[in-house]
Parts: C-alpha cells; sequence; structure tokens
C-alpha cells in the first residue's frame, strides 16, 4: 500500500487529486469545529455527557465530533447516506426510477438530483426536529422563532455544503468522495478512543501488566482489521461456461469464466439498518426530553448499547439477540434487492452461458438462490462477530469507544476500495504511455 502510494505521488494527475482531497479533507476538519450560532456548546456538552444511550455515540462518531460540538457539520453526510439508501430501495420498487437507473449516463445523473433533493429535504426535517427539540430544553441561548430558523438554516446548508465537497472529491480527487468524507469522520475520533483506553487500562499499572494490555488491545484491533479484510474480499465464484459459436467466419466463445458471488455483499448496510431501527426510539425520547418509566423504561434500557453484555444487567441483553436478529434479517432482504439471481440466470442464458451440471433456466435460479443463500449467512454471521465485539469489551470490560465493528468495516473497505481506483488509475496511463511509444 505504501509503495503504491509513493509511486502515485510521482503521476502529476494524481498527485493533484490527492492534493485536492486533502485540501478538502482540511476544510472538513475546521468546518466540523465552527458552532451553530445561538447554541450554548457547553450546555450542549453537558447534555451529551448525560444520554447513556449509544445513539448519540453511534451519531457523534459518524460525524467526526461535528455533533458533540454542535458545529455547522453537526448533521455531516447523514443525511446523504440515508437518501441514497432510500433512492436504492425505491428504484427497485418503483419501475420508472428503474428504467432511469437502466438508461445509462443520463438515468444516473438523474437519480443523482433527485437524491440531492431528497438530501436537502431530509436535512431539514432532522435540522427542525433538533432545534425545536434542544430548543424545549433549554440548549439553545434563546429560544425563539428566528433562533430556530437559524439554526436549521446552519445545519441544513452544512449537510448541502458537505455533500458538494464529497462530490468534488469524487469528480477531481481521488476515490469515492461521500465515503472519504464519512472515514475522515470515523479516524478522526481514533486518537481520542485510544487515549481513552490507554488512560483506562495501561497508564498507573505497574509496567508488566501494561504491557501486557497494550498487546491485548493492539492484538485485538490487528484481529479485528484482518477479519474485516478477509469477510470483504471473502468471493464464492460459481463456474460458467459460455458455449462455442460461429460469427462471420469465426468460432467465438467457449470460454470459462466465473460469476463472482461476494460474502458480504450487503457491506455495512444491515448494521446500519439494525442499529437505526434500534436507536430510533431512544433518539425520539431524548429529542422530547421523556425517558419515561416502568415498561417503557426498560424497554429503552435493552435498546441501550451500551447496556449490552453487562454482567449485573444481563436482562438487557436480550436487545443484543433482537440486534443479531435484525442483523441478518437485513443481510438477506438487502442483498434480494440487489441481487436477483433470475435476472442473472435469463442473462446467462441469452449469451449462451451455463453453470457446468446444472441446467439453464429455472435449475440454473435455483442453484444461484441456493448458494446465494449460504454465503449471505456466513457473510451476516463475520458482520454479526464484527458488530458484537466492542459490545461485548464495553460491557463486561467498561472499554468505552466511539469506534465499532460498523466503523472498522467503514474504513477497511473504503481504504481499500481507494488504493484500488488509485492503481486502477496508475495502470491506465501505464498503457497510455506504452501506447504513446
Amino acid at each position: 500500500m505504501f509503495k503504491t502510494l509513493k509511486d502515485a505521488f510521482k503521476v502529476k494527475e494524481i498527485r493533484k487529486g490527492l492534493t485536492f482531497t486533502f485540501l478538502m479533507l482540511v476544510v472538513i476538519r475546521f468546518g466540523s469545529q465552527l458552532p451553530v450560532p445561538g447554541v450554548n456548546r457547553n450546555y450542549f456538552a453537558s447534555w451529551f455527557e448525560s444520554q447513556t444511550g449509544g445513539a448519540f455515540n453511534f451519531f457523534d462518531a459518524f460525524t467526526g465530533g461535528s455533533f458533540l460540538n454542535m458545529s455547522v457539520f453537526a448533521l455531516n453526510i447523514t443525511p446523504y447516506i440515508t437518501s441514497s439508501i432510500i433512492m436504492q430501495l425505491l428504484t427497485i420498487a418503483i419501475p420508472k426510477l428503474e428504467e432511469m437507473q437502466k438508461d445509462g449516463e443520463d438515468g444516473r445523473k438523474k437519480i443523482a438530483s433527485i437524491t440531492r433533493y431528497v438530501t436537502v429535504g431530509l436535512a431539514l426535517v432532522e435540522s427542525t426536529a433538533m432545534a425545536i427539540g434542544f430548543g424545549n430544553q433549554g440548549l439553545l441561548e434563546k429560544f425563539g422563532p428566528m433562533e430556530v430558523v437559524t439554526v436549521v438554516a446552519a445545519l441544513t446548508a452544512g449537510s448541502a455544503f458537505l455533500m458538494w465537497i464529497g462530490e468534488r472529491i469524487t469528480e477531481k480527487g481521488v476515490g469515492n468522495g461521500i465515503s472519504i468524507v464519512l472515514v475522515i469522520n470515523i479516524i478522526s475520533r481514533l486518537p481520542n478512543d485510544f487515549k481513552n483506553l490507554f488512560e483506562q487500562f495501561v497508564m498507573g499499572k505497574s509496567i508488566p501488566l501494561a504491557v501486557v494490555a497494550s498487546l491485548i488491545i493492539i492484538a485485538i484491533v490487528v484481529a479485528m482489521i484482518v477479519f474485516v479484510v478477509i469477510l470483504n474480499s471473502g468471493v464464492r465464484k460459481v463456474p460458467v461456461q459460455y458455449a462455442k459459436k460461429i460469427q462471420g467466419n469465426k468460432m467465438v466463445g467457449g470460454q470459462m469464466t466465473y460469476l463472482p458471488l461476494k460474502v458480504n455483499a450487503a457491506g455495512v448496510i444491515p448494521i446500519i439498518f439494525a442499529s437505526s431501527l434500534m436507536q430510533f426510539p431512544i433518539v425520539i425520547s431524548s429529542l422530547v426530553g421523556y425517558q419515561g418509566n416502568g415498561v417503557w423504561r426498560q424497554i429503552l434500557n435493552g435498546l441501550n448499547q451500551d447496556n449490552w453484555c453487562n454482567p449485573q444487567q444481563l436482562s438487557y441483553s436480550i436487545g443484543l439477540v433482537v440486534y443479531v436478529i435484525l442483523t441478518i434479517f437485513f443481510a438477506y432482504f438487502y442483498t434480494s434487492l440487489t441481487f436477483n439471481p433470475m435476472e442473472i440466470s435469463n442473462n446467462m442464458k441469452k449469451q449462451g452461458g451455463f453453470i457446468p451440471g446444472i441446467r439453464p433456466g429455472k435449475p440454473t435460479n435455483d442453484y444461484l438462490t441456493k448458494v446465494l443463500n449460504a454465503i449471505i449467512f456466513i457473510g451476516a454471521v463475520g458482520l454479526v462477530v464484527i458488530a458484537v465485539v466492542p459490545f461485548f469489551f464495553n460491557g463486561v470490560f467498561n472499554a468505552s469507544v466511539s469506534f465499532g465493528g460498523t466503523s472498522l468495516i467503514i474504513i477497511v473497505s473504503v481504504v481499500l476500495e481507494t488504493m484500488k481506483q488509485i492503481e486502477s488509475k496508475m495502470l491506465v496511463r501505464n498503457y497510455k504511455g506504452f501506447l504513446n511509444d
């Protein structure tokens, strides 16, 4: 990886792209410290510390601390991510959007334009809820119509500006801009997380204990990173044989190829869906200032990720069981929306392709469905393991950190994908140089 980056800086085009990306990331980190007008940041920080729900820690990690700082980037790109997922689901459900997606570059541009409008709409709704909800609890220095409008305008504009930066990084920089913005937000929280771990498990301990604790922390982090890399790169190759056919005076086809089925085809989406669904009641309760009592209070405690795997409150870990079930369900649900075995089977049949030992048509569809269901389960179990490990150490050892399995999957996936894009650009440049020679 380091050799690839070193070689990339020797190429003027890639060097300019990396420089532009870096400058945009500096702008993002600066904006993350720019406060929203009219917000009492000290009071907000105190309010944030009083919230025991993991939902806000999860949200703050994704915004790179912007939410805790209540900066103009407090919403960050979460509205864009949500709108992208909504549009992806609607594309499958609405035939007109599906036609747009299949309509080449023009169709994709139209969908991207709709996604931007949906993003701004979601940002308006979320910022209004935050401004009114926090204002009712005294989190604004002065609660009035103009103050609410100011906060809503600042948060919405900040989210839209980040969306614009992400698209410019994709266009002029290196990698997928939105993904890179999300990664830099997560990475910005890591130093503070490791500092907390150091103070909790290493500082003040005897040298042998401090060394052992440090090695254990490093080993766990490295093991999880390696596991994420293996999970993301895992592919089930289904052999496909294409029949020979005559084109003109030549015999073409007959080659053997593979249909790659990713083990973790849904990526991090199942975890995000499961986490968002379970944390939604906690967020709403906090915004309206009602923590409940009796049964509702017990439900909120069970949904709270900070209470899971706690030996003193094992009854609350039922929420973890629900979380695992939801993660597996969304892994199957999302993959079924994005991968259609019947469509693949029909395309193979039209092109004269078949799976050795399997007849074309319905038998191929049934075979692909069977294989897909098996690898989805493996990928879902892998996601559950990555997601649950941080909850276990948080509950048993009180090792509270903002990053978790979701963050690691995003970081590793985006870094690997960005490196592949850099390598592809270098390869294209070498081909051009060879042809010019």
